[in-house]
């Protein structure tokens, strides 16, 4: 993506007045050349004021700059969208529903909904990027562990995967991280499947689970040892417990139905963390860019 506008409170403030300014602005992201129709392509319309639709003079179809994003069909005004938008990009820590609610004066399961719908469009941004060249890989466990449990592998803790590419000089790049059912062979496999570049070098610990990768990747495993190798997944350590205290930190008592969701938003923020001040423009257009979920579809 090119260089977005840094998005300062102040410049927010002055930009973003009203529901008609964001309004505004989602129609410059929606049809930046003017507007196009998306039923016949025809480029005029008349701006329906009670309804705030778009209608083609041609076919009289009748657009709306929020059709095909997760702020579709909202009753919540747009510019409270784009507070709560703002208010996520700019707060590295992350936000609470609890905040969100009392700062934008929510019900709390408003404010739930919209950060979920939030944390989809990251993850949707996100799964359009692959890991490539070096990655790290390796599995963790998320959650608290029952009270006389066991830790690590064959725990009640939900298993996530996490997979780190890292740049010629040895630093991260981007990050994915997935909930999965198991750490088999075969979850293995679809994971870098779906989110390591073929041709990738593939850098594990030696459990035998990750031996299946060498049927089809650059595999290499090192048995981890803190005194022998104590540079070993290094980074990708780092990016578990990043996300952990981050996910510890602000999103008390998370259930593991939600997890991803977390992760995703985790995961979001860091492969974007050089861009910080633009970070509102850029999840605004992941927003756009991706449908809807429902409060029904988040808990059934």
């Amino acid at each position: 993506m090119a260089q977005q506008e840094t998005m300062t409170l102040k410049k927010f403030q002055e930009k973003f007045d009203s529901d008609q300014a964001c309004r505004d602005h989602l129609f410059q992201i929606r049809w930046p050349n003017g507007f196009c129709c998306p039923k016949c392509q025809n480029q005029t319309f008349y701006f329906l004021e009670t309804r705030k639709l778009y209608q083609c003079t041609a076919c009289k179809h009748q657009a709306s700059v929020t059709a095909g994003t997760i702020m579709h069909k909202s009753h919540t005004p747009l510019l409270t969208w784009f507070w709560a938008i703002f208010l996520v990009a700019h707060d590295k820590r992350g936000v609470s529903a609890t905040y969100i609610a009392r700062e934008l004066e929510l019900t709390y399961p408003t404010a739930w909904l919209l950060l979920h719908k939030i944390r989809k469009a990251m993850g949707d941004r996100d799964a359009n990027y692959q890991l490539a060249g070096l990655v790290e890989l390796d599995d963790a466990f998320f959650g608290a562990p029952t009270e006389g449990g066991k830790r690590g592998r064959g725990t009640e803790q939900t298993p996530v995967l996490v997979g780190v590419s890292l740049n010629k000089q040895g630093a991260p790049q981007y990050v994915k991280m997935q909930v999965i059912p198991d750490v088999k062979g075969k979850t293995l496999l679809e994971f870098a499947h779906q989110h390591i570049e073929p041709g990738a070098t593939i850098n594990s610990d030696a459990y035998r689970s990750y031996n299946a990768l060498a049927k089809e990747f650059n595999h290499q495993s090192i048995k981890f040892n803190v005194k022998e190798n104590p540079d070993h997944l290094k980074w990708l350590h780092t990016m578990i417990s990043n996300a952990k205290a981050f996910i510890g930190g602000t999103f008390h008592g998370l259930a593991s139905k939600h997890l991803q969701s977390y992760l995703n938003e985790f995961c979001f923020r860091t492969n974007r963390r050089q861009f910080e001040g633009q970070l509102f423009n850029r999840l605004l257009t992941a927003c756009v860019s991706t449908d809807t979920v429902t409060y029904h579809d988040l808990t059934a």
